[in-house]
């Protein structure tokens, strides 16, 4: 963290020797540029693009000043070097806002219509919904908070770009909650609300399965909704929630979460006793990853 924000700092102190390079104006291409590059997209309107959009950043004698972030080039080159700077035309707002019109909340549909700054993940999601109150966007603090390497994602982002259904949606919200263990504490929430939309969608495609899968994918979207619980350090209320299950319908696919979200909710309480229980039917894998979940929230 504190080298990205050395290397920000340094790009933002520099003279730019180049003419300020255009935003990138195809959605579409600058996702595929996004996957490539394992970095998220930085995404503003075209009515805001064409007008000063002022920031604040330090000057040379490390005093706050008032920067058009649009106008300033060695601010672009920062933005090129962490993210996939794209132009939003106009002319795609109906057709993009039908995509998410009953599929996402309110917050969500006020962030997408607002001219303020958009970081997308690769299939076009919002990261940065969180209202926020300032006079102006302190523009190195959000370049350092969102500057993520999604290279963790690859993988699952590929496939979810290259078939969309119940498995590669449910697998790519799983490793979305696995990486919000791996970013700051202060942008944990937001990965994980994201990680909430694509097992929404992955909840959408359960009625595309056959029927006599369709009862097992419901039970695995709840019981994967339970480690989010348990990422933001809240196992009584995730044993509470598992309590309500009987244990003789969880299906054998969902056997191996099941005893992970009770092995990691009992490790989160401290109860070697009762986690000593489940130790033995978790992978090393899931191991692994109960232990990341206990050490964030130590």
């Amino acid at each position: 963290m504190k080298k990205l924000v050395f290397s920000v700092v340094l790009c933002l102190g520099m003279i730019a020797n180049v003419l300020s390079q255009d935003w990138m104006t195809s959605l579409e291409v600058a996702k595929s540029l996004g996957l490539v590059q394992n970095k998220l997209l930085f995404v503003i309107w075209e009515d805001a693009y064409y007008n000063p959009y002022p920031v604040l950043i330090k000057d040379a004698k490390g005093n706050a000043v008032v920067e058009d972030m649009l106008s300033n080039d060695s601010l672009n080159e920062a933005i090129w070097k962490h993210f996939v700077p794209v132009v939003l035309s106009e002319s795609r707002y109906e057709e993009l806002l039908n995509d998410i019109k009953d599929k996402r909340p309110q917050s969500y549909i006020d962030k997408f219509n607002d001219d303020s700054i958009k970081i997308m993940d690769v299939n076009g999601n919002i990261l940065n919904t969180k209202v926020e109150y300032y006079d102006y966007l302190d523009i190195v603090k959000f370049i350092v908070k969102y500057a993520l390497d999604t290279s963790y994602l690859q993988a699952e982002l590929m496939n979810f770009r290259t078939q969309k259904d119940f498995n590669t949606t449910f697998r790519l919200a799983s490793k979305y909650m696995d990486f919000s263990v791996l970013v700051s504490k202060d942008l944990r929430k937001e990965v994980l609300q994201l990680s909430d939309f694509y097992l929404r969608d992955a909840k959408d495609f359960i009625s595309e399965e056959a029927n006599e899968v369709r009862t097992e994918l419901a039970q695995k979207v709840e019981l994967l909704n339970f480690k989010q619980e348990l990422i933001l350090n809240n196992p009584r209320k995730v044993l509470r929630r598992l309590k309500k299950i009987e244990s003789s319908t969880i299906a054998s696919s969902n056997e191996e979460l099941w005893a992970f979200l009770h092995y990691t909710a009992y490790l989160l309480l401290k109860d070697e006793s009762n986690a000593s229980v489940w130790r033995t039917k978790v992978s090393l894998v899931n191991l692994k990853k109960a232990n990341m979940i206990v050490n964030i929230n130590s």
